[in-house]
């Protein structure tokens, strides 16, 4: 197997931006949203129940007054497409060390196995059995990271082509599966039921939800195995990866010595508006804009978003060179996979820890929902920095 090509393979100083990017999703994760879902819950205040609204996700739609969304909803997204930012570098850094495309390409194998089984061990962890589901974001990740890794270094056409392709299969196998009757606890309150054309895309009755009612009863399992109550389904990872592909094509933009910083930041911006608007053109049309189960629309309306981001973070630390404060993001960003475990298995000891040792008082009143948010995830982030400080990182 060739080396990777010269020009591909020249290393670049790390981008803080990418790191401050990772960060900001990782602490937002971290702190579940700061409490403000459960506190809007009692509260009648307008304000609070629309910022209760950005720190949960819609019920099926994942947009609102054509360019409205959950922030919430931009979390996973926004993981992913960093993902996909990042294999540029990590490509670059393999190759300068003198790596064959075919070890790469078998260390990207590896990890996608690692990250899958992480993802279904994360899913297992209050469970009396192994649950072979694959909608853990770390499992959504490494079922499409083998194939990201083929298209890194690829010429731009031959990346765009493969990822128009992908959507243009989701969507097409969708629209042609015929309509199902939804189960009684779908049609429950009419959540997630479209209708009209849309019906092909209705919660439980898609083709993606049909698949995992026959792959996922392969695996051993006590149950039959019926759905996922929030319609999150396996084969949301192949439009997701087109998410990804997103992140890595612009992630070769950023290494691009030949490209000025600023024009960088302007090609993020127009490619941000051109993916925001036919994802909203696709969305009032031909395909609804649904996060549960990645439609095309919303692989490019969300697209939009994190693009977006990528050129303001980008644009304001490393071309501006804004420092003031970043070193928070970065720490967290340094160490984004020990922040997820931290976050995703010990939350609850540490909050039970905290109000065992901390007075009554830390947790009464109308904010206790925010100061239970808020204390494991600076825990969590003391922990990651003391980590930082001692060079430790946990990668795979």
């Amino acid at each position: 197997m060739a080396k990777p090509d010269a020009t591909q393979a020249a290393p670049l100083p790390r981008l803080l931006s990418l790191d401050a990017y990772r960060g900001a999703v990782m602490i937002l994760l971290a702190v579940n949203g700061f409490g403000l879902a459960t506190l809007a819950k009692d509260s009648d205040s307008a304000f609070l129940k629309w910022v209760g609204f950005q720190t949960s996700h819609p019920e099926w739609l994942s947009h609102f007054h054509l360019f409205g969304f959950a922030l919430w909803d931009m979390i996973q997204p926004a993981f992913m497409f960093i993902v996909g930012v990042a294999v540029p570098y990590s490509y670059a850094k393999r190759a300068a060390l003198g790596e064959s495309r075919g070890r790469i390409m078998a260390h990207a194998w590896t990890r996608s196995l690692l990250l899958i089984l992480l993802g279904v061990f994360l899913s297992s962890t209050r469970a009396k059995e192994t649950q072979w589901i694959f909608t853990n974001v770390l499992s959504q990740i490494g079922l499409g990271y083998p194939f990201l890794a083929l298209l890194a270094g690829r010429a731009l056409r031959t990346q765009v082509i493969a990822g128009a392709a992908v959507l243009a299969a989701t969507w097409l196998i969708f629209a042609l599966y015929p309509l199902g009757a939804a189960p009684a606890e779908a049609t429950a309150g009419g959540a997630g039921q479209l209708t009209g054309f849309f019906a092909h895309w209705s919660i439980h009755t898609n083709l993606a939800a049909v698949f995992d009612q026959w792959f996922l009863n392969l695996f051993p399992r006590s149950e039959v195995y019926e759905g996922n109550p929030g319609g999150y389904t396996t084969l949301n990872f192949v439009p997701a990866f087109v998410t990804m592909l997103i992140g890595l094509i612009c992630g070769e933009l950023l290494r691009n010595p030949e490209v000025a910083p600023a024009a960088k930041v302007k090609r993020l911006l127009l490619g941000a508006v051109v993916m925001l608007g036919v994802g909203v053109l696709l969305g009032m049309t031909v395909c609804p804009i649904v996060k549960r189960i990645w439609t095309p629309s919303w692989v490019l309306f969300s697209g939009a978003y994190v693009v977006a981001l990528l050129a303001l973070f980008y644009g304001v630390i490393d071309v501006k060179g804004w420092k003031p404060g970043v070193w928070i993001l970065v720490v967290a960003g340094l160490n984004p996979l020990a922040l997820y475990l931290m976050g995703q298995l010990s939350k609850g000891w540490t909050l039970t820890q905290l109000k065992i040792h901390l007075p009554d008082f830390v947790f009464a009143g109308a904010a206790g929902p925010v100061v239970e948010a808020l204390l494991p995830a600076v825990i969590f982030w003391l922990v990651v920095w003391w980590m930082h400080r001692n060079r430790v990182y946990l990668r795979l």
